[in-house]
């Protein structure tokens, strides 16, 4: 294949947006996605919060859109996965990329790869992902109108998620594996107010069960060793996340949890590589942001080839 001016490493919302605007700046542009187009997205079925939209709109159609908007500009979309890449000996040589369909060498670099949520690892998680759980209480909770949910984890995001589904669900059940939150001690008053969260401290989940979708759960109490079923209808997992960003560890600069550092412009410490999406270090990990993301990399990737014609 022909190496482009712009490779996209992930065809999720942020890599996508980024496609479509690079292209249509009028260079070679190149997406590359391992998996399905779409990301993370691409596994939840309905998306309610995104602008312009009044109605659910179903997730893969919404990124099936996204895709052919950056075909219409001429953007390339390829099935591959990239396993690391090398600086070139100057900026206008271009960056090696090493993938499964052999080297890749653009003259710029927008990595939107995305994270992969961290999973609890219990018997039943993978089957019922999308039937019952989720990693996402913004995306997923209005499907859980009026019924029982349970949240698994101590820190902000899960105490903040169990706090905003107690606006569509009867009653959220928050389990933590410790006697005490992480999370910060404005998030714990607040939450503690909220007298639609049972709390389940010192307790884990250990199974995950049901027919077609999740019906109930096995939590486990760690001070009494006793096992206990829970009935709901749905299990909102927030465990952590895991950045994609191991094949470029070694170049690329990242936090301690391994999201990729950039400026407001999406620039990365090497010139010509951005990164866009939920990659980066960031608050808001979510569509919306995603797509700004990349839309501002793929104009300042477009501004930075004008500077090394």
């Amino acid at each position: 294949m022909a190496d482009p001016a712009i490779l996209i490493i992930g065809a999720g919302p942020a890599g996508l947006t980024a496609g479509i605007y690079a292209s249509r700046a009028g260079h070679e542009t190149m997406i590359m996605e391992r998996e399905l187009v779409g990301g993370q997205v691409a596994k939840t079925a309905l998306v309610e919060n995104y602008p312009g939209f009044s109605r659910p709109v179903e997730a893969m159609n919404l990124v099936q859109e996204m895709a052919e908007q950056a075909r219409r500009f001429g953007c390339q979309l390829v099935t591959a996965e990239v396993q690391g890449f090398a600086i070139e000996q100057s900026p206008a040589s271009g960056i090696a990329v090493m993938t499964t369909t052999g080297r890749i060498v653009p003259r710029a670099l927008i990595i939107a790869t995305g994270t992969t949520p961290r999973r609890l690892g219990v018997a039943g998680e993978e089957r019922f992902v999308g039937r019952g759980v989720s990693y996402c209480a913004i995306c997923d909770g209005p499907l859980f109108r009026d019924k029982e949910v349970a949240v698994v984890g101590g820190g902000d995001s899960a105490l903040e998620e169990a706090d905003y589904l107690t606006r569509f669900c009867s009653r959220v059940f928050l389990i933590h594996r410790r006697d005490e939150f992480r999370a910060a001690k404005t998030v714990v008053d607040r939450v503690k107010q909220n007298e639609k969260i049972t709390f389940l401290l010192s307790r884990v989940v250990t199974g995950i069960d049901g027919q077609t979708r999740l019906e109930k759960l096995d939590v486990k109490d760690l001070k009494t060793g006793k096992t206990d079923v829970l009935p709901v209808a749905g299990l909102f997992i927030y465990v952590g996340l895991l950045p994609n960003t191991g094949f470029c560890k070694e170049i690329i600069e990242r936090d301690e949890a391994g999201f990729i550092k950039t400026d407001p412009e999406m620039r990365t410490n090497v010139p010509g590589i951005f990164a866009a999406g939920d990659v980066r270090q960031k608050r808001v990990r979510q569509i919306a942001t995603a797509v700004g993301d990349g839309a501002i990399a793929g104009m300042m990737a477009h501004e930075y080839l004008q500077t090394i014609r």
